[in-house]
């Protein structure tokens, strides 16, 4: 997964705001495989090699439900090392009766539910990048169905279940924006990324890397969406990681350059886009 790691900037951490945490704790664990790294009354470390925190949860006060239409998630996306272990999770999910939803995107092999509070979760496996077809700049990928028979066909029927893999990172990130324009010029620009495609006017992906996608960005829940309320259960921030100190002072130059904020705190760098999506910038 040498797309997850230096000298790119990739995706580190989710962090989520939760109605009820032990209902997404026990749906965390029980369904999605994570294990806890560590727990307060409010929040939770979620990890899947039992060091590295991909997803932490947390119980605001006078937290509401997610509302409908807003900037925020859209889905984040956990990536699994190998088909075969997406073909694991596919029995668990058969086992348990729940219903998914399932893509191929050519680059990859992805399947899609949801949390209790609504959180868009995306679990995938990427095809090996020399299948990857690039044209002029930007990588191909489709919305086609995925072929089950074929993924389970070198599915170990008889093993049982662990959880996720312990090689398992954060993908990508998927987010609902207001807009694209100045979306664009912030994460391009901005944040060091570059576009690797294009759907129409109403979503792109971005890269570093040529990766199909750190980050992806769209319109879909309409042209000028409101940001959610600040106690609504929904994204809360989520960590992009830099290379090295130079790299992060970079862009935070290139950031205050475009007019975007940048707050340090402890030696901790945020910003936030266009839409409001906040962002911590580590190294």
């Amino acid at each position: 997964m040498s797309f997850h790691c230096e000298p790119n900037i990739y995706v580190g951490q989710v962090n989520l705001k939760v109605q009820h945490l032990e209902r997404a704790l026990k749906f965390y664990k029980e369904i999605i495989g994570f294990k806890v790294l560590d727990q307060t009354e409010k929040t939770a470390n979620l990890t899947a090699d039992g060091k590295t925190v991909l997803l932490s949860i947390e119980q605001p006060d006078n937290v509401v439900p997610m509302q409908g239409k807003t900037t925020g998630l859209y889905h984040f996306a956990l990536l699994l090392p190998n088909r075969s272990d997406l073909a694991s999770i596919v029995q668990h999910f058969a086992h348990l009766g729940l219903r998914i939803g399932s893509s191929d995107h050519l680059v990859s092999e992805a399947l899609y539910l949801s949390d209790p509070d609504g959180n868009g979760i995306e679990i995938y496996r990427d095809r090996a990048p020399s299948e990857w077809v690039w044209n002029k700049g930007e990588v191909e990928m489709a919305v086609d169905p995925l072929n089950f028979s074929d993924l389970l066909s070198g599915a170990d029927q008889n093993k049982a279940w662990e959880g996720l893999p312990a090689e398992t990172v954060m993908g990508h990130i998927h987010l609902h924006v207001s807009e694209l324009h100045r979306t664009e010029e912030f994460y391009v620009k901005g944040l060091g990324f570059e576009i690797v495609s294009r759907y129409g006017v109403q979503a792109m992906f971005i890269s570093t890397g040529k990766y199909h996608h750190h980050i992806g960005l769209n319109t879909w829940n309409g042209v000028g969406a409101p940001r959610p309320a600040e106690n609504s259960a929904g994204l809360k921030s989520f960590t992009l990681m830099y290379p090295n100190a130079a790299a992060r002072e970079q862009v935070i130059a290139n950031l205050k350059n475009i007019g975007a904020s940048v707050t340090e705190e402890s030696g901790a760098f945020a910003t936030a886009d266009p839409s409001g999506n906040s962002i911590l910038m580590l190294v």
